[in-house]
Parts: C-alpha cells; structure tokens; sequence
C-alpha cells in the first residue's frame, strides 16, 4: 500500500479527499447537527440513570439481585438506542441523499466508513459510562443500605460501555447494508432480540444461540439475576463481549466492501 492509500495520509495538493483525522471532524460535525441522531443518542444516555430511578423507587427488585444490576436494569433498552443511532448515522445519509455530497468531497470511502465508526464508537462509550455509572451511584443511593448485594462495578461499568459501542457499530453495519432507515431499525432490532427468543427452539444449543446477542453480552456485565446460562449462554460476560464485536468487526468489513462497490 502506497503512502497515498494510507486512511492517515494527508491528502495531495488541489485533491478534495481527506485524511482520516480530517474525516472524523466532518462526521462529527454531521453527526451533532443531524436532529435524529442527537436525539437518539441523549435517549441513549438518558435511559439507564432513568430507569435507576423507576427501579430504585418502585422497589421490584428480587433479593438475589444486585445494586448494579437492578440499577441498570434498562440498559438493555438504551443499547437498542444505541444500535439504532449506529444506523440511522449512514441510513440518514441515504435517505436525504447527502451521502452522495460526502462522497463528491471525500471518494475514499474506507476513510468515510471508518471515520463514521470512530465517531460512534467514541461518542457511544464515553456517554454510556458516564450514564451508566451515574445510574449505578442513584441506584446504590436510593436503594435501602444492605438490603442488595452491591455487585462488581469496575471493571464491568467498562465493558458495558463497551458493549454499547459495539451495537452501535452493528447498527452501522446493518444501515450500510440495508440502506433505509426502516429496514435497517428492523434489522439491528431484530439482531438484539431474536437470539434469545429462539434459542430454546434450538435444544441443546440454546445457551450458545442466546449467547450470540449483544443484550446477552450486556446481561452477564451487568450481573442481573436473569442472566443465567439458559437465557444468554454459557460463556463468560468479557468472551461473550469478545465474541459480540467479532462478528460485529466482520459485518462492518462486509458493509465497507458493499459501500465501497455500490452506487450512491
């Protein structure tokens, strides 16, 4: 690979292609200036330290709960939103037909693809660890001193965050697959979700199949009491993440080569 083929190299004089870091600003500005896409994401953020409250106020939880698991009992809920901003941040694009403007100022469609990764990447992580682990300090204040075991926060707060940030990404590589922002929702959705209820139509098999989710990754970080073996799988809360973003970095090197050979 040539220095001119670099995602990093600055491009050539009088050329309209940009470098990755040039390319990440662009997306971020897009991306703070697109109402859907901000929207989604403060929901997103807003989710979990909600639902903390409800929780905490409501006292529904189970005694083998825990306070980090009740407090983030609707985390499941706010990574969906995730998901579906990972989406609508390229299905936007294809809607409104700007994607072929992004591409008239920068060709390089690897460097766009993975500047819009970046940024979600970012932007997914660092607000889901500042609500999450927001959530969990209202819930352990809220709710009654020792009554809950308090779980084990670190470093598992840094994995959910992780695992927003990885359905985000599906979410982009679902919306540069489908193209359209309905069929693309549905999809990503549909990816979270079906895992776990179809895998008990799988036998044996199930506790793999179930495990096959990013909301079943999220479930063993979050140590709720409902995540056992049967319902998300019988790997462990980091492999089960580690599988999640395997196939998650496979999606979206499938979507760059579609991207990079399909018309606007």
């Amino acid at each position: 690979m040539s220095p001119s083929d670099s995602l990093f190299a600055p491009p050539p004089a009088g050329s309209p292609r940009a470098a990755l870091p040039e390319q990440v600003a662009y997306e971020w500005i897009k991306f703070r200036s697109v109402r859907s896409t901000v929207w989604t994401t403060v929901a997103t953020a807003l989710v979990p330290v909600l639902g903390a409250v409800f929780v905490a106020a409501s006292s529904s939880l189970q005694p083998d709960d825990t306070v980090l698991g009740g407090s983030l009992t609707l985390t499941v809920v706010a990574q969906m939103l995730a998901a579906v901003t990972g989406a609508l941040v390229i299905t936007g694009e294809y809607g409104s037909g700007t994607v072929r403007t992004t591409l008239a100022a920068n060709p390089r469609r690897s460097t766009v693809l993975a500047a819009k990764a970046a940024v979600l990447a970012l932007v997914t992580y660092g607000l889901a660890l500042v609500s999450c682990s927001l959530a969990y300090a209202v819930g352990g204040a809220m709710l009654p001193d020792g009554t809950y075991a308090p779980g084990e926060p670190w470093p598992a707060l840094f994995g959910i965050a992780a695992s927003f940030s990885v359905a985000a990404l599906l979410g982009l590589a679902i919306g540069t697959l489908v193209r359209h922002s309905a069929g693309a929702v549905t999809t990503v959705i549909g990816l979270l979700l079906l895992p776990s209820l179809f895998g008990p139509l799988f036998g044996d098999a199930r506790r793999w199949i179930a495990g096959l989710s990013p909301t079943a990754a999220l479930e063993k970080l979050t140590q709720t009491s409902d995540a056992n073996a049967e319902a998300v799988g019988s790997l462990g809360p980091w492999p089960s993440l580690a599988l999640v973003a395997g196939y998650t970095v496979i999606l979206l090197l499938l979507a760059g080569t579609a991207f990079r050979r399909r018309d606007a």
